[in-house]
């Protein structure tokens, strides 16, 4: 462990000393039908900080109602912003406490904070290895090489976009990655089943922008300049569930929006404060059943174990 590492070991200590750690309740655990074909975790922005150490426990909290479950998922999807700036101390934190017992793959993407600090290969080095590291852990043959991939899980295609250079607030999108999402997707729409793509920021001017990011400006909030080119690509094909974060909107009615046939769910903040939902608990996010007809997100607060039926998106084919 580095000098940052334990400094941040240390400001945990002292922190947990004076705010005990919280306990998700065990009286509604997770437990996914026998019928459903492929189920996961969906969350995004837990932007774990080795200065900002309230998000912690919300974290731990978390973590801690995935391993109380009663259904091993098939794999956890985060979608980008994992920690707050992409510093290894901050990683490290983060593969010490997710849930490995009840999870078979972990589908990470990365977000504006993941890599906005640093020189983009340190940043496709770190995370990869991160990634490949949480996944040989728990005996998952997924490996990654780049910031974008896709893997396939009970026959479904997870499909995970990356910046292809260091940004501060958007993502850029090069031409060979929108080549190889278009082509990616040609294969995988050959099953006929439903197709995961995840991008941690959403497209311009849906879910509630520019308004949820209080900004006027065209791309305030969005994955950037190739929003179109994006839209483009996946409107070609069907069942595409597009699945974001970024917004820290909470879970209302920002988070599902049909968009010229692409099902984008936005997913709510996990541990900084959520807003402009229904629901703007510490703690958001959602366990997904996928069945043969349709496919269930299930809202829940992680950080207190349990379930906001009112508020499940429930998207049908």
């Amino acid at each position: 462990m580095n000098i940052l590492g334990r400094i941040f070991a240390l400001c945990l200590s002292v922190f947990y000393t004076f705010n005990p750690m919280m306990t998700p309740s065990d009286k509604t655990p997770m437990k996914a039908s026998a019928d459903c074909r492929l189920k996961f975790i969906a969350w995004a922005d837990p932007q774990i900080s080795n200065y900002i150490l309230k998000r912690d426990p919300i974290f731990v909290s978390s973590c801690e109602d995935v391993k109380n479950s009663k259904t091993k998922f098939d794999a956890m999807l985060i979608a980008g912003d994992i920690v707050e700036n992409g510093l290894p101390c901050e990683t490290e934190h983060v593969t010490e406490n997710l849930p490995k017992d009840n999870i078979k793959n972990f589908v990470l993407a990365t977000g504006n904070h993941d890599v906005r600090l640093h020189p983009y290969k340190q940043t496709v080095k770190r995370f990869t290895a991160f990634t490949n590291g949480l996944n040989e852990e728990i005996g998952s043959k997924l490996r990654i090489d780049a910031l974008h991939y896709k893997t396939v899980i009970n026959g479904y295609t997870f499909i995970v976009l990356g910046t292809d250079k260091t940004m501060f607030e958007e993502a850029y999108l090069s031409d060979s990655q929108l080549s190889w999402l278009d082509d990616s997707l040609k294969e995988a729409s050959k099953s006929g089943k439903p197709i995961f793509v995840t991008v941690h920021q959403p497209f311009k001017k849906s879910h509630g922008l520019p308004k949820t990011w209080n900004s006027p400006t065209q791309y305030a909030g969005s994955i950037g300049a190739q929003s179109d080119a994006l839209k483009n690509v996946l409107k070609k094909y069907k069942k595409i569930i597009l699945i974001s974060g970024h917004l820290h909107t909470g879970i209302g009615e920002y988070t599902y929006q049909n968009i010229e046939g692409i099902h984008s769910v936005n997913l709510p903040s996990l541990c900084v404060q959520n807003r402009d939902g229904r629901v703007n608990d510490h703690g958001l996010g959602f366990w997904v059943e996928v069945f043969r007809t349709k496919v269930v997100f299930h809202a829940r607060n992680f950080s207190e174990g349990k379930d906001y039926p009112n508020e499940n998106i429930t998207i049908k084919f």
